[in-house]
């Protein structure tokens, strides 16, 4: 049987990701208290896979995932799952939004919520949690202390926790990518859902010089290659030096994305592949980043 960390505790939307990746597989999943915990689980072969979450639409790159990546382990993504993301205003007695003097969350679903806060709770102070449910199971462990934590409704019906609000997220078109981290490439799923096959190349410069960036994405632009994201990240070596992330959309064998490869590294720059895999989006209501 498969093993699977997650982002724990039980109540994520990060496993709720992970039960929609292994759909009707007879998996065994394991919370991890943190994501770097999770991905040394699978470096060290305490697991097979891993279900991390990458970016948000609303608050953008979940930096811990990828730098874990880049610096600590040697892993591969394997998938990719986007989920609309629903947070919830959640207690363990009921209590008006007044009564409330603490909020407590994962520091994304907090900025997920500001508007909401600020419009609603100004008066309550902020207290951030490992996860979103990590914050649900706060709470609802001591319903008399006057705490809210926000969370999704997987959270609140495990925990059995009382909805003070619902949909309080910013946006109603947030969502979070997720991603299946193994040791190795998995081989491609196959679904109805999805939508496109990604390669993430992380690049970094030879040197820092005038058009040196430019230079890079030119050889993936006038091959026509689509670059769904590029980011950059601290090399960790010394002050203004990145690593650049690349998300775009061709296999690792398709011969335009292995030309523009080989015109980067001839540029002098070092190109790793984090990954050649499936991309899916999931349709679903009242499933942030934990």
């Amino acid at each position: 049987m498969k093993r699977v960390a997650y982002l724990g505790p039980q109540g994520t939307f990060t496993q709720e990701a992970a039960r929609r990746f292994f759909a009707e597989q007879d998996v065994q999943m394991i919370p991890f208290t943190s994501i770097p915990n999770a991905l040394n689980a699978v470096e060290d072969k305490e697991v097979d896979h891993a279900v991390v979450p990458l970016e948000n639409s609303i608050e953008g790159s979940v930096t811990m995932t990828m730098d874990w990546l880049i610096h600590h382990v040697s892993l591969k993504l394997q998938a990719e799952l986007t989920l609309p993301i629903a947070q919830q205003l959640l207690a363990g007695s009921h209590k008006e939004l007044q009564e409330v003097r603490t909020i407590l969350s994962h520091p994304q679903a907090i900025s997920q919520c500001r508007t909401f806060l600020h419009e609603h709770m100004p008066h309550a102070e902020i207290e951030f949690t490992p996860s979103t449910a990590e914050a649900v199971k706060r709470v609802t462990s001591d319903p008399d202390k006057p705490w809210a934590a926000i969370g999704p409704s997987f959270a609140r019906s495990i925990y059995r926790a009382e909805l003070l609000r619902s949909d309080i997220q910013d946006h109603e078109s947030n969502r979070t990518r997720f991603v299946l981290v193994g040791a190795t490439d998995l081989p491609q799923l196959h679904s109805p859902n999805a939508i496109a096959v990604k390669t993430t190349l992380v690049i970094e410069l030879a040197s820092d010089y005038p058009g040196a960036l430019y230079q890079v994405l030119a050889a993936f632009a006038w091959r026509s290659i689509n670059m769904t994201k590029i980011e950059s990240r601290p090399t960790k070596k010394r002050l203004g030096s990145y690593h650049f992330i690349l998300d775009v959309e061709r296999k690792i064998d398709d011969v335009l994305l292995s030309g523009a490869i080989a015109e980067v590294e001839a540029l002098g720059c070092d190109v790793q592949c984090f990954g050649s895999y499936p991309a899916y989006v999931h349709q679903v209501v009242n499933t942030t980043t934990d």
